[in-house]
């Protein structure tokens, strides 16, 4: 694979392609490619991970190719972080991790782009000798797959596009824009929790369940946590104070963002070493808000019922360390959208000081502190249906947190696509056993179209009283 595309005969990297044959090859219909999302998620198991639809497991070769710069792929070995590199960071932490990443292989960080993946698959292509290739992306894999698309569009048979990336957004602005939808995605998840009380004893309010959830966060990081608790209800007012429980709520209500902020602060201050990231319940929390299937394992560890997890295995530190970095060197290399200097006051009190983990990754990019030091070295593909022959079918989940469901009708207006709208709030729907959409999506991969516009939410799959499996890339 040309590491420059523009130059085919430069240096070359190598990228790994996992392909899981038709089952029924007297029914095969062809080649489906598929990217889980990121930027920065290991593609390799997609197909493997999830439970596709039978007839999609029947009738395409499934393929998944490894963007480059991951594990698998010429990984980009970045130098470990000094402590220089720590004080540093606060005023150029793009260009300080542009550079130690750059050490190993000079001139590799900045080949790492959407365009460039993109056209790494059409290398695949080739190389599987098809003229024509479907394509699925999920999250920031819609943004991928809509590069390829757009370049080739001659090459391009179905297309869909899975939990759709607000492209404007690319890529200061990305993380803000999930900030709300992720804080109001954990109160439903609270409110999950309280009405099966009879199964996980923590309140039978998402107030209740909060102040369960607050404490058990404060146990382990020695502060409370800055998120605001849910709205109150009438069961949270206290018996003496029903003739005025309008009020009370109200009052609740109004206080609770400043006092949760407020609380932490005061903790944080004067707490030696308090710091509520330090909660691996809280970073279990945010990271479990778009997925149901993970909100049974919060529900057990707040109640103790599930241990908290130990220490990591290294190849998985490896995998993780790995995304993280990958993540930020391709957001900062084709970020457009202008960066806010006033926001980093913000920035700097939510990341450096209170660790606020909903509030900080947002205020970190739009600020422009994730990336200074490190300008764009590309300009994204301006992604558009320009010669799709078939139009492109998008899936999105109202509530969804991860890819908001306003930012991605951006998406389906650039690409022209059939949108189908899943209940739920669940962020990326191919392999969640929802019957009426897994229909609509084989029936869109065999025809080309399909009349559905709506399905109902999908079966909550994960038991209610043992932890779930969590996917890596989802």
């Amino acid at each position: 694979m040309p590491r420059d595309h523009s130059k085919p005969a430069g240096p070359t990297i190598e990228v790994t392609v996992s392909r899981i044959p038709a089952r029924d090859p007297a029914r095969r219909r062809g080649v489906l490619i598929g990217n889980p999302g990121g930027p920065g998620g290991d593609g390799i198991a997609m197909f493997s991970a999830l439970p596709v639809p039978q007839a999609m497991r029947d009738e395409w070769d499934l393929v998944a190719v490894q963007p480059r710069g991951l594990l698998s792929a010429t990984p980009v070995r970045c130098a470990p972080i000094t402590e220089s590199d720590t004080v540093s960071s606060l005023v150029s932490f793009g260009g300080m991790n542009r550079d130690r990443c750059d050490k190993a292989d000079p001139g590799y960080v900045r080949t790492i782009t959407t365009e460039n993946t993109a056209r790494d698959i059409e290398s695949v292509r080739r190389a599987l000798g098809v003229d024509k290739v479907s394509l699925y992306g999920i999250s920031y894999g819609t943004l991928l797959m809509s590069t390829y698309a757009t370049l080739f569009p001659q090459h391009t048979d179905r297309l869909v596009l899975d939990s759709g990336v607000d492209p404007s957004w690319v890529w200061n602005d990305v993380l803000a824009g999930q900030t709300s939808s992720y804080k109001r995605r954990t109160h439903e998840m609270m409110a999950w929790i309280a009405q099966r009380d009879n199964i996980y004893h923590l309140g039978r309010t998402p107030l209740a369940v909060y102040r369960s959830w607050s404490a058990k966060v404060t146990s382990e990081a020695g502060v409370p946590p800055s998120l605001a608790a849910p709205p109150a209800r009438v069961g949270d007012v206290p018996p003496g104070l029903r003739a005025v429980a309008q009020q009370y709520i109200a009052g609740v209500d109004l206080t609770a963002d400043a006092r949760a902020r407020a609380e932490n602060l005061v903790a944080t201050l004067l707490v030696p070493g308090g710091v509520q990231a330090n909660s691996s319940l809280l970073g279990l929390t945010r990271m479990a808000a778009p997925d149901r299937n993970a909100w049974p394992l919060v529900a057990l560890r707040t109640a103790g019922r599930a241990r908290p997890p130990g220490q990591l295995p290294p190849d998985v530190v490896k995998i993780l360390t790995n995304l993280q970095e990958m993540q930020n060197l391709i957001m900062c290399n084709e970020n457009q959208a202008p960066a806010q200097p006033a926001q980093v006051p913000a920035s700097v009190f939510a990341n450096y000081i209170v660790g606020d983990i909903f509030d900080g990754p947002g205020l970190i990019y739009q600020s422009g502190m994730a990336c200074a030091g490190a300008p764009a070295v590309t300009r994204p593909v301006a992604v558009s249906n320009r010669g799709l022959a078939v139009q492109p079918l998008q899936i999105q989940s109202v509530g969804d947190p991860q890819t908001p469901y306003r930012g991605s009708l951006e998406m389906q207006r650039r690409m022209r696509s059939h949108l189908i709208t899943v209940g739920g709030g669940d962020h990326a729907q191919l392999g969640r056993k929802n019957g009426p959409l897994d229909g609509a999506l084989v029936e869109y991969l065999r025809t080309g179209r399909t009349s559905v516009r709506a399905v109902p939410e999908p079966p909550i799959t994960a038991s209610l009283t043992t932890a779930p499996r969590t996917v890596l890339g989802r």
